[in-house]
């Protein structure tokens, strides 16, 4: 009987070099994809239930959906080290990596230009700080670990700017006027979905609503 070949789920699989600690580093820092959509949108949705992040999450799966119907399209093989990574069975162009972390590096920076966002004016500033660094950080880690050249990330990079502005621009200029619609629908009541954007510190403002709450609860009581 002839074995079957294995292949492994790539999710949170990444290699490197046995005793390179920078190479540990990076492969934490290529997981970040892995974090902010498990940790960061699924908490998000159950949480928070803000329409601007249910079509940021969206849009980045959109942007998946593109990066891997142009690696099939193009079908450009990854780098020599695939066959120690096992991943030769895959394409390498554009990164997929490296367009998810662009992609959602500039969908945030311009949310945060137009003022939307949970936190306050300076905090927003790190976090794109932040957000920025671990672009880079994910794109150089791709090419360290030997998963892609660096032509395959910046192609990946420059696709997911170009996505991410994109999906941006429709979001906020056509797909906006019809947020109201969707908090007041059936689906939009049932998971309550709810608008934000014109609350420029989300946080701040539900902390002094729910002092407020308490407070006059108390009173009542």
């Amino acid at each position: 009987m002839t074995a079957v070949p294995l292949k492994a789920v790539t999710l949170t699989h990444v290699r490197y070099h046995k005793g390179d600690q920078l190479g540990h580093f990076l492969a934490w820092v290529s997981l970040v994809p892995v974090f902010i959509s498990l940790g960061g949108f699924v908490s998000h949705f159950i949480f928070r239930r803000e329409l601007q992040g249910i079509f940021f999450a969206i849009g980045l799966i959109i942007s998946q959906f593109v990066n891997e119907f142009i690696k099939r399209s193009v079908q450009q093989a990854r780098p020599e080290t695939c066959a120690l990574l096992e991943m030769c069975d895959s394409h390498g162009w554009p990164s997929s990596h490296s367009q998810y972390m662009f992609f959602f590096a500039v969908y945030f920076s311009l949310l945060s230009c137009k003022g939307i966002g949970l936190w306050g004016i300076k905090n927003r500033l790190f976090l794109n700080v932040l957000h920025w660094s671990l672009a880079v950080l994910t794109m150089f880690s791709r090419v360290y670990l030997g998963y892609h050249t660096v032509a395959q990330v910046f192609a990946g990079a420059t696709l997911g700017i170009l996505v991410g502005a994109g999906w941006f621009w429709v979001v906020n200029s056509v797909l906006f006027r019809y947020f109201p619609d969707i908090e007041e629908s059936a689906l939009g009541k049932y998971f309550c979905l709810k608008d934000t954007s014109h609350i420029p510190d989300v946080l701040k403002f539900e902390y002094d609503n729910a002092r407020a709450a308490r407070n006059k609860a108390y009173k009542s009581n």
